[in-house]
């Protein structure tokens, strides 16, 4: 009996090992199974009609934020910037996707223009309140508006922010927390670029 117990614990262990092995692959944590992304179609920011399945073939970057936004946004899309300077000629192979949490501030021209300071590539989406309300309970996200002490009308928004990897299949990879290094981020899109040629 104790024979048998060692043999399922040491079984066990090496599973779990192998399951690490698989995952420690990635910097961020993952998702076990990968599973298919939720899908988002509506207009972007630049006015063109985007869908996140027509994406197929790049790694997608989703970062949900806000223009407003004094620290956690901006330094998030500067890493996002100074990663996608690093991947060299994987950066194309990259697609960043930056969606609003604050459409009532957040016009289609904010939003792109706020982008274009970092990247003129990253996608911008923003919306209706209900679009993307049902976009943020797709991915697990929460925001909620804070009014600012002594004010009627202004207000900060507090969101999670994480960044959601999207692999070429279109399936939901990794999920990194707020303040990972640029090199963390090359790190987990080169991996998910490469995962299917061999390289």
């Amino acid at each position: 009996m104790i024979r048998r117990l060692m043999f399922v614990l040491a079984l066990a262990a090496a599973t779990a090992a192998g399951h690490a092995a698989a995952a420690g692959k990635l910097k961020s944590g993952t998702f076990d199974p990968p599973r298919m992304a939720p899908q988002i179609a509506q207009k972007a920011a630049d006015g063109k009609d985007f869908a996140l399945d027509k994406l197929r073939g790049k790694v997608v970057v989703l970062e949900f934020g806000y223009t407003s936004c004094a620290d956690v946004c901006p330094v998030s899309l500067a890493l996002l910037k100074q990663a996608r300077e690093k991947l060299g000629p994987l950066r194309d192979k990259l697609q960043v996707v930056f969606i609003t949490v604050d459409p009532q501030r957040d016009t289609a021209p904010k939003l792109k223009a706020y982008l274009e300071q970092f990247d003129a590539s990253f996608v911008g989406l923003t919306g209706s309140e209900e679009q993307l309300a049902a976009i943020r309970k797709a991915y697990g996200i929460s925001a909620t508006k804070k009014m600012v002490e002594g004010s009627k009308t202004e207000y900060t928004m507090g969101h999670s922010s994480y960044l959601y990897f999207i692999d070429p299949q279109g399936k939901l990879r990794a999920l990194m927390p707020f303040g990972r290094p640029a090199d963390d981020i090359v790190h987990d899109v080169t991996v998910l670029a490469n995962e299917n040629t061999g390289k």
